[in-house]
């Protein structure tokens, strides 16, 4: 059986997953590195539970620091099916204000420093991201959302920059002219390699503070974040526990199934060192 079939990734602000039962700490080494840090195995509302600190202990990365791959790549080897995050945002919309959650259902990369494939060195694969969330989970993440108390948007882009400073004033207004509805520094990358990885991914955005926009707010500050995503963090676990007794037992979206046109590489052109370093994620499509 899989140690795990619903993955939570906790960011700023939300380190721990408190109420996991039987819970205990599993380290894992990956082909791309050490993940952020030990994850956090247990049950929740019956259903078997992984999470993982995205800063790792202590927030000790910066978002361009984190081991994505790793990440993603361990989920996937612990059985993850769902993957859920939960991360500090800025609002680039006067009426998406300090507090509310919103779930994206778009990404737009402007990072420049991160590898973001599992692919490579002896196989290419090209999946589809026109539609970078999963729908079902998305929804589930909606409700229990609102079910939670926060006032929630469903939908919009989730502008995904470099970091670690924040905005320029000019970036922000451009970012604004772009339609994106918040910005953020880490959900681009784990949408693109949890699709590679045929992991159903939504995020649950919240919303700390106005990106420096909005010129009659005072721009942003880390106490400022901190203090906000106390209440918020309390919600996204409430959301998460709602959440985890909707899903489904089996899934009937598409993302299972992203790679099945996605490999290009011939079947026996394939090393077989990328067929051991990719082994959980191309188990379903390769055997």
């Amino acid at each position: 059986m899989a140690e795990a079939e619903i993955g939570i990734i906790g960011g700023t602000g939300l380190y721990d997953a408190s109420e996991i039962e039987d819970r205990r700490e599993i380290s894992l080494d990956t082909p791309f590195g050490a993940p952020s840090a030990p994850y956090v195995v247990g049950r929740w509302r019956g259903r078997r539970i992984a999470f993982l600190a995205r800063h790792g202990k202590g927030h000790v990365l910066m978002p361009t620091e984190i081991n994505f791959r790793a990440n993603i790549w361990a989920f996937k080897s612990l059985g993850v099916e769902f993957l859920l995050s939960a991360s500090a945002v800025g609002s680039l919309e006067a009426d998406v204000m300090p507090l509310d959650i919103v779930v994206p259902d778009q990404f737009i990369d402007r990072t420049r420093h991160r590898v973001d494939t599992f692919f490579g060195a002896g196989i290419v694969a090209h999946v589809s991201l026109a539609d970078p969330v999963c729908p079902d989970l998305a929804r589930l993440a909606v409700a229990g959302a609102r079910g939670a108390g926060a006032r929630v948007h469903e939908g919009g882009a989730y502008l995904c920059m470099e970091g670690p400073q924040f905005s320029t004033r000019a970036e922000s207004s451009i970012y604004r002219s772009l339609g994106a509805r918040v910005i953020g520094m880490t959900n681009m990358q784990e949408a693109r390699l949890c699709r590679e990885a045929e992991i159903c991914y939504a995020t649950l955005a919240l919303v700390t503070d106005y990106d420096c926009w909005k010129t009659d707010e005072p721009p942003v500050t880390v106490d400022t974040i901190v203090g906000r995503l106390q209440t918020n963090a309390t919600r996204a676990q409430r959301a998460i526990r709602s959440l985890a007794a909707e899903l489904p037992v089996k899934r009937t979206c598409a993302c299972g199934a992203a790679l099945d046109a996605a490999i290009i590489t011939s079947r026996d052109a394939i090393p077989a060192d990328a067929r051991r370093r990719l082994a959980p994620i191309l188990a379903r499509v390769l055997g």
